[in-house]
């Protein structure tokens, strides 16, 4: 019973982080697709790093209370399954998007939700 409140605990931390990343990621992406007219993919890219970037920092202090002294160990390990949300995030956009047609924002919105129950999954277990 404990071990589940911690865990809900930690899950809502973690989504409290998350959203702050989700500012930066949906800012970068709107910035660099509609103002820079960067390619939606490329943009989507650099919006979702600048985020992993900030969510890692934020939950090995806040979220996990990470003392590890190997940090580049475990940042690596972060944005290595960040890396592999990204994927999973272009491969909602790109099957809702690129082939239903769906809008592009909504579809990068539900592509988030997805790729949060991963990243906490996979960090929760392997990172921190």
């Amino acid at each position: 019973m404990l071990l589940d409140k911690i865990l809900i605990l930690k899950f809502v931390k973690f989504c409290i982080v998350g959203f702050s990343g989700m500012i930066v990621d949906f800012g970068t992406t709107l910035v660099c697709k509609e103002w820079f007219r960067f390619n939606k993919y490329i943009s989507n890219s650099l919006g979702f790093i600048l985020a992993a970037s900030s969510n890692y920092i934020l939950n090995r202090i806040w979220t996990f209370s990470s003392s590890n002294p190997e940090v580049m160990s475990e940042y690596t390990r972060f944005i290595l399954i960040s890396i592999a949300g990204l994927v999973l995030n272009n491969l909602v956009i790109y099957l809702f998007h690129g082939r239903r047609k769906f809008n592009f924002y909504l579809t990068k919105l539900g592509a988030t939700f997805i790729v949060t129950l991963w990243n906490f999954a996979m960090n929760y277990f392997f990172t921190f």
